[in-house]
């Protein structure tokens, strides 16, 4: 829109671009509770989180926030509105319900991974982004650390495991999970796995399913209590999507990242641990599924 009001202007006069609104630095703090820097340079203003809550070792040594345990918000102005990114220093508990508190507040995820070896307890580092108010981007960076900040509270001490127990051996009917998923199973030992396969580029060449550009789950356990594993393969765009999805339906979501270098359209991966029955399992699968397709 912007280009087409240049040319129609353009025998009137240079083009002027709508200014750029200053950003309210005070409202990001008052929202936030947290102080922020502005870097002038980069008209970038930064509200930051050190993690001295909790005790991190890595390979037997302690680490400080200032070695990277520092979650972070940082605001740039993007015509009228303004743009927010940041990183958010989390351990395993917390992961999912500060996923979920960003997802709801309207804020992306775009990442999710480790930075270290051998630490102890394990930390993860889940990247947003977003765009739009700068205060509703505020609150939704608030809601991330409330939360965190919650979990805490009630257990100083990270979870040892997701709720929910599970059997050592399986037995699943693969029937009514295929039927659910739409795709044949493969079966062994009595587990139940889909593979749903997509494809992409590199190099020239079209790539697809048997060389990794696919959607797969793994069931195994018994059909009332069932553990569910997989890795889910995405456009950039449906990212969002299979993400408010699968939280929705209780997944947990353990690491979203990029497999490949290169391809066109790009693929995002993103794994995937669920508990409970098999069937509620493969609808959350298939909700996803679903909700990818109808993008397109």
């Amino acid at each position: 829109m912007f280009r087409s009001l240049c040319i129609a202007l353009a025998l009137a006069g240079p083009c002027v671009q709508a200014a750029t609104a200053p950003m309210d630095t005070a409202a990001i703090e008052s929202i936030t509770g947290l102080k922020g820097s502005y870097d002038a340079a980069e008209n970038v203003f930064k509200v930051s989180k050190p993690r001295d809550d909790v005790k991190i070792t890595v390979d037997g040594a302690p680490l400080t926030p200032f070695q990277g345990l520092t979650s972070y918000a940082a605001f740039t102005p993007m015509g009228r509105a303004t743009m927010v990114m940041g990183d958010t220093v989390l351990l395993e508990d917390e992961v999912n319900p500060a996923m979920s508190a960003a997802l709801d507040a309207g804020l992306e995820v775009t990442a999710l991974h480790n930075h270290f070896f051998f630490d102890q307890p394990r930390v993860y580092f889940m990247h947003i982004g977003g765009s739009g108010d700068a205060r509703k981007l505020a609150a939704g960076v608030k809601a991330v650390y409330d939360r965190v900040a919650q979990i805490r509270a009630a257990q100083a001490a990270p979870a040892g495991h997701f709720a929910g127990e599970f059997p050592t051996t399986s037995s699943l009917s693969a029937a009514p999970l295929a039927q659910i998923l739409g795709a044949k199973p493969d079966t062994k030992d009595g587990m139940v796995k889909f593979t749903l396969g997509r494809s992409t580029r590199m190099h020239g060449m079209t790539v697809g399913n048997q060389m990794g550009v696919n959607t797969w789950a793994a069931f195994a356990g018994s059909d009332d209590s069932a553990v569910v594993d997989g890795d889910f393969a995405m456009r950039e765009d449906e990212l969002q999507s299979v993400l408010k999805s699968m939280r929705a339906s209780g997944i947990n979501i353990v690491a979203i990242h990029q497999h490949m270098t290169n391809e066109n359209p790009r693929v995002m991966f993103l794994h995937y641990w669920g508990k409970g029955r098999a069937s509620d399992l493969a609808t959350a699968v298939n909700n996803a599924v679903q909700t990818q397709k109808s993008m397109h």
